[in-house]
């Protein structure tokens, strides 16, 4: 395909409005992350989730050797963050991971999931990890986080009508 049909396939695929995520492996000084707007639920039963990963990316083959990941899903505070893993660090912001069921999450996510891998699929010049979900968290008052038309926005959650919003944070394990 030449250069300007994939920028119009990219500037098409950009107007659909995705969540933002950071994907990570390994936990401690051993983990590594990336951003990530290719998420989404498969299965509930099983419950599985998937993310699309560049087999040029650095975290591609760290997750084929660990057979396992983890997902969070960015508040709407998170910019900095988003832009830390996708290559953009802002002097003096560094991210600041917790533990899910020994897993490096995202302090202060508004969800996260820890995953066994249970299927890796090749698509282009992409890797599909499956992953099937042994933990979550979630905190649902939350305000995500979204990229649209290659920026980030957020959602007020007070314009959305009847949407009933649980203050409680959720850990659950799956397993």
């Amino acid at each position: 395909m030449a250069g300007s049909a994939v920028r119009s396939f990219r500037d098409a695929c950009g107007l659909f409005a995705t969540g933002v995520t950071v994907v990570t492996t390994g936990s401690g000084e051993a983990a590594h992350g990336m951003t990530a707007n290719a998420f989404m639920s498969v299965s509930l039963a099983p419950p599985l989730v998937a993310i699309s990963v560049a087999e040029t990316a650095r975290i591609c083959p760290r997750i084929q050797d660990a057979h396992q990941f983890a997902v969070s899903v960015l508040p709407r505070d998170a910019e900095r963050t988003a832009w830390h893993f996708a290559g953009k660090p802002s002097p003096g912001a560094t991210p600041v991971f917790c533990d899910l069921n020994g897993f490096s999450v995202i302090s202060g996510a508004a969800a996260a999931f820890t995953c066994d891998l249970e299927q890796d699929i090749a698509a282009g010049d992409h890797r599909i990890f499956v992953g099937r979900v042994r933990a979550l968290r979630r905190c649902s008052a939350l305000e995500p986080l979204v990229f649209h038309r290659s920026a980030f926005a957020g959602v007020d959650l007070s314009a959305i009508k009847g949407l009933h919003v649980e203050e409680e944070d959720t850990d659950v394990l799956l397993e």
